[in-house]
């Protein structure tokens, strides 16, 4: 009895897995961030970024997808654009370790095994927690002492996939994230030594390309919006 229901399970599960299809990729691409130091361009690649994806796709329209990426980040006040950043001259890097999970909502269907439904544009909305170095305290302006900090972020993005060839696809999207942090560049309105323009928390942003593989067959599809 026991051999029975373990090898319906093990049959089910298997259906399962043939029954939806399930997408791997990469992506690389570039990041920049707006906040206190350099420019404040939200689309401004000036980093070397990459990303790992797994994706669960629910339906034609919309698939479940965990990702992990790698964002360096750098600003620079001699590439600013107001006077007050560039007679400042100061700059950063850090580097972001993000884990993000959530929902890819495709405008069209989109079917790897369809010989139509091969392209969309879709949207990504996303629960987002990610890893930085912080300043943990900073007694004199020539003296900081760093730190590890994990914090959230509300995310959104924008994509464009089209299938490639079999089992390949092929991606281009962007992601902006806001986070409820201000010392992504190490300086905030309570660094000594360092005058401010504004108050606001700071962005990070991710553009880049993606190739994806699916594999799984898509014969029965869940319902849904």
């Amino acid at each position: 009895m026991k051999k029975g229901i373990l090898f319906i399970a093990i049959l089910g599960f298997v259906s399962i897995l043939k029954g939806q299809v399930h997408e791997i990729g990469f992506t690389l691409g570039g990041t920049n961030y707006v906040g206190d130091i350099g420019k404040n361009n939200y689309i401004y690649p000036n980093q070397g970024a990459g990303a790992l994806m797994y994706k669960y796709n629910w339906n034609p329209r919309i698939a479940l997808r965990a990702t992990y990426s790698y964002l360096p980040i750098k600003g620079n006040d001699s590439q600013a654009d107001t006077g007050f950043r560039k007679d400042r001259g100061i700059s950063f890097s850090n580097t972001i370790n993000e884990l993000a999970v959530g929902i890819e909502y495709n405008f069209y269907e989109f079917d790897m095994s369809s010989s139509n439904n091969t392209w969309t544009p879709y949207l990504l909305l996303e629960l987002v927690g990610f890893n930085y170095r912080n300043v943990v305290s900073n007694p004199t302006p020539s003296e900081i002492n760093l730190g590890n900090k994990t914090a959230f972020a509300i995310p959104f993005g924008i994509g464009y996939k089209t299938k490639i060839y079999g089992t390949l696809a092929f991606a281009v999207e962007a992601k902006f994230r806001y986070t409820f942090e201000d010392d992504l560049d190490f300086v905030s309105n309570e660094t000594p030594g360092v005058s401010l323009e504004g108050t606001g928390n700071d962005w990070y942003m991710f553009t880049g390309v993606s190739l994806i593989y699916t594999f799984g067959r898509p014969s029965c599809y869940k319902d849904g919006f």
